[in-house]
């Protein structure tokens, strides 16, 4: 059947086109149930045997819930025990159009065979599509729609299986809905009520997402916060210019302070401060936000005080609250550094996902309302009702936030999952894989499928098209125990007297074709990620280890950038090829700097290498001399237990020459790689630049260096570079080490972009006008963009459409600049957690460290020997504090009597406080130098010999 509408549309140049809509309906879409003998033509999906019992409803029967409920209760649709559910073209087209996340969630749940999810196509079905009415709204018309496909399912369940007890239940929590539902003798019930009739399944009533009704019925009738505006007034003050639109950032160290990053271009100010709980006004951290921006009289400056306590536990802290707000402002009055400072009056979008955290029981007995700690410090404290209070604590949990009414205190939510307990290994790791969005799920079979079949070899194809290096004494350098080898090399000498280098790169786009299901998840995975014995590979471990990896003494695929240089690392010739290598030996950064100082060794590996480094120190002296900085970050490495996976020691990682040799030349691939597929596609290469800084990011390293004598000068990267190398201290050898790590923290993020949306390539920290990712595509799906780039610009591939779609390759970029953030934070976390386990059974350490930034009532001390970072207070809760004097220009805190610099050296203890299981923190003490009712006493049960000692 054909459903035709035509109408007429005015052009923009007056005239009238008429435009034909149509719409085509079936009779033979099939319900999908077992049981029904008139229209079963395929499996069954739906299944009498999988229904739920239960107390409203003692018959089989299936679910059809409307699209609020999908969208609000998408958590109870997961749990293993819904199943039978109806879900119907409606309601997944309205959540498709309202939620990306849930409708993806309920897309994964309709793929599981397990849960018997049926998509009924009701919107092309004869008897249960319906036209939109005049005067009826599009909510009222889909409403009906879904009323329309219940009754057709009812009636015809009744008739296929001769009026037997297999019965159709709709779910909402619309009253009106409801109401009319029941009106036309269809069986219906709130989505609450027909969970909490479930036999056996208490648990589940915990998942329940509190609709606005439920909210205003557990909070308190006074006013907190300031009304929201309605989006439509939020619309025409952007328009109007009297609002600004942007993304909440919350303070992870204030929770009382955060800034708004604004999005339009040109607008009066690129962010926005907002300090006190009136004016942050609900917002959570990433939200999108409308804000006012307050006249100039009434801008502050962001706080120097470091809180040391998250935000208070109870509904009665407003006294606490104003007093930290009051020291807040008078922290910015005295700092000259004002910045545009307004409030929130709208949230445009909320970006809300399950958060991880623990449960704050409540104290009186037999409550069910507890408040939920997340472990993100950003993110506020959650209201959850729950039964099972006295199970979770100690648990780490998942809470989702269903709403914030303006007379509560707190976000209100509901228990999604437990995760286990705290402070376990395998639970932590969870955590901080979830709170940083790392996709870590088993490879699906979907993907799996994609591999290539065991046992794999070279083909004779293969063996024509390619080059054949495997006569050449090719060799990777790696960190140890590496197995997901992406690089290997070889330098040789010519007969010309000019060197060969080559830089091998396995060829992973030879085992992964553009579009199938094994690319997609490596384009959504983004990047590999390591954490502290652990890796999540972006691709599954038969490429990552195996088939891809160039491992010594196996034919491996590889594609090769091979450069023809003199003696004095000047390029002659460049050249790319598709090769097969064998690769003579996989080394370790040690064993090759060990064969290269070694006089008695001369093999042609280690010849080879010698040649590297030779070329490698002069490429690096005239990166340097062109700009490139040399920056420094404290990076640790754990020696880990192979029995309990404990670390049992902790030191810095020691760089050596062999390092900074394959550093160089995987650089110089990356750059040469950039200018040709640039010069073949200069719309749609996939690039990575490297912004310079705005001015006033410098202001804190031009101050510490000041406060030194010294002077930083930042016009360009060589002029900072040039200063760096300058600065330096007698008597003072870490003090060019300090300068580079604050200068490090100075950067902008490198971001991956495409040529032709951009006209900004310069990388500046490498002083190179164009760069890219080609060196890791084992670890990095970047590179095997790149890859196919350059494979098409060599002709040894083909294209394909989305490869020359500046428009996919930006949106693609953009996610790959998401998940290789989101990669570092969670790389960050394990290395804190696991140096919280490192401090856990060894008491109280001693060591010298340096003040890295002063604050109004702290300073920031980084210990050396273990890369560590951690904050000495002045303040104290339970005994009167010292005399702090601030000064913002040094920036300087004098206590008491004694005056704290930037990079001071210092002596503290270091301990692990346990006393909050889910925010355990090293803390620092002071001990040198000595202030009264500051500094601790050394401890006596702590002599000097009981130090670890670490293996150097």
């Amino acid at each position: 059947m054909l459903k035709s509408k035509t109408f007429v549309k005015k052009t923009r140049s007056g005239g009238v086109l008429k435009i034909v809509r149509e719409h085509y309906l079936r009779d033979d879409i099939w319900c999908g149930s077992e049981v029904c003998k008139e229209c079963k033509d395929e499996a069954p999906v739906l299944q009498e045997d999988a229904c739920i019992e239960s107390n409203l409803c003692s018959y089989p029967h299936y679910l059809i819930p409307d699209t609020n409920v999908v969208l609000h209760q998408i958590d109870i649709l997961e749990d293993p025990l819904i199943r039978n559910i109806i879900i119907l073209q409606t309601v997944l087209q309205e959540v498709r159009h309202r939620s990306a996340t849930v409708y993806k969630r309920i897309k994964d749940a309709i793929h599981d065979k397990e849960k018997h999810f049926y998509t009924f196509t009701n919107e092309h079905h004869r008897e249960t599509f319906i036209e939109r009415e005049q005067g009826e709204s599009a909510n009222d018309r889909n409403d009906r729609a879904i009323r329309v496909a219940a009754k057709w399912y009812a009636d015809h369940l009744a008739k296929a299986t001769d009026n037997g007890p297999l019965k159709v239940v709709l779910l909402t929590n619309d009253r009106a809905n409801k109401e009319k539902a029941e009106h036309h003798g269809l069986i219906v019930y709130r989505c609450e009520e027909y969970i909490k009739s479930l036999i056996g399944n208490p648990e589940l009533v915990d998942r329940l997402a509190l609709t606005p009704d439920d909210q205003n019925e557990i909070t308190g009738s006074k006013l907190l916060f300031p009304e929201h505006l309605p989006l439509s007034r939020i619309q025409t003050g952007i328009k109007n210019g009297m609002f600004l639109q942007g993304t909440f950032h919350a303070n992870r160290d204030n929770y009382l302070e955060g800034t708004v990053f604004i999005h339009r271009e040109g607008a009066v100010t690129n962010e926005v401060l907002l300090q006190g709980f009136q004016n942050l006004n609900r917002a959570v951290h990433q939200d999108v936000v409308a804000v006012e921006l307050f006249p100039k009289e009434r801008w502050v400056a962001p706080s120097s005080v470091v809180l040391q306590d998250d935000n208070p536990d109870d509904e009665d802290a407003e006294e606490d609250e104003t007093e930290t707000e009051n020291k807040l402002k008078s922290v910015a009055s005295e700092s000259s550094a004002l910045k545009p400072t307004g409030r929130v009056v709208g949230i445009i979008k909320r970006n809300w996902r399950p958060f991880c955290g623990m449960l704050s029981q409540s104290q009186i007995k037999e409550a069910t309302r507890h408040l939920f700690t997340p472990a993100d410090r950003r993110i506020p404290r959650i209201r959850i009702e729950t039964r099972q209070a006295a199970t979770l604590v100690g648990q780490r949990i998942m809470v989702a936030i269903d709403g914030w009414p303006k007379n509560s205190r707190y976000p209100n939510g509901h228990f999604v999952k437990n995760l286990g307990t705290a402070g376990d290994k395998e639970t932590e790791t969870e955590v901080l894989l979830l709170e940083h969005d790392v996709p870590h799920q088993p490879f699906s079979q979907a993907v799996l499928s994609f591999l290539p079949k065991m046992p794999w070899s070279i083909s004779e194809e293969e063996l024509k098209v390619r080059a054949d290096l495997r006569h050449l004494f090719v060799c990777s350098v790696d960190p140890p125990g590496c197995t997901d080898i992406d690089d290997a090399l070889h330098c040789r000498e010519l007969e010309n007297g000019n060197l060969e280098v080559g830089v091998h790169i396995a060829d992973v786009s030879h085992f992964i074709r553009p579009g199938n299901a094994l690319d997609q998840e490596a384009a959504s995975r983004g990047t590999t990620v390591y954490l502290c014995g652990k890796r999540i590979d972006m691709v599954p471990e038969l490429l990552s280890s195996n088939l891809c990896s160039l491992r010594s003494n196996v034919e491996r695929l590889a594609f090769s950038c091979i450069w023809e240089m003199n003696n004095n690392a000047e390029i002659i010739k460049t050249h790319f090829t598709k090769s097969i290598i064998n690769s003579k030996a996989s080394l370790t950064y040690a064993e090759a700097q060990m064969r290269i100082d070694d006089t008695t060794m001369n093999d042609d590996i280690t010849k080879s290498l010698r040649g590297l480094n030779k070329l490698a120190k002069i490429l690096k002296g005239r990166r340097i001399d062109k700009g490139a900085l040399t920056l420094s970050s404290p990076e640790v490495r754990f020696h880990i237990d192979s029995e309990t996976h404990d670390p049992i020691d902790l030191q810095t990682k020691e760089l050596m020459e062999t390092n900074s040799m394959v550093e160089e030349f995987m650089l110089l691939a990356n750059i040469s790689v950039a200018q040709k597929i640039y010069d073949e596609f200069s719309e749609c290469a996939l690039l990575r630049k490297h912004p310079s800084p705005p001015p006033s990011n410098y202001d804190i390293l031009i101050k510490a260096a000041k406060s030194r004598d010294l002077e930083i000068h930042t016009d360009s990267a060589k002029a900072l570079a040039d200063s760096l190398n300058n600065a330096a201290i007698e008597r003072f050898p870490y003090f060019n080490t300090l300068l580079r790590i604050l200068a490090t923290r100075c950067m902008m993020q490198a971001v991956y972009f495409c040529s032709g949306m951009d006209n900004d390539f310069h990388h500046y920290g490498l002083a190179s006008p164009i760069y890219t990712h080609f060196t890791s595509p084992i670890r990095r799906y970047s590179d095997i963009i790149v890859h196919r780039l350059l494979a098409v610009a060599m002709n040894a591939d083909s294209t394909y459409p989305d490869l020359m779609d500046k428009h996919k390759q930006s949106a693609l970029c953009s996610n790959l600049n998401y998940r290789h953030k989101m990669a570092q934070y969670a790389q960050r976390a394990s290395v804190a957690f696991h140096t919280q386990l490192f401090f856990k059974n060894r008491g109280i350490i001693n060591e010298e460290g340096f003040i890295l930034f002063v604050r109004k009532n702290a300073i920031i001390i980084l210990i050396p020997k273990f890369g560590l970072e951690g904050t000495v207070f002045f303040e104290n809760k339970d005994k009167p504090s010292p005399h702090l004097t601030f000064d913002t220009e040094g920036p300087t805190l004098k206590v008491e009597e004694h005056t704290f610099h930037m990079f001071d050296k210092v002596k503290v203890t270091i301990s692990l406080d346990a006393s909050n299981i889910q925010h355990q923190r090293i803390r620092m003490a002071l001990i040198e130098p000595v202030i009264p009712g500051v500094s601790v006493p050394v401890p006596e049960s702590e002599p000097e010999a009981k130090k670890p000692k670490l293996d150097r």
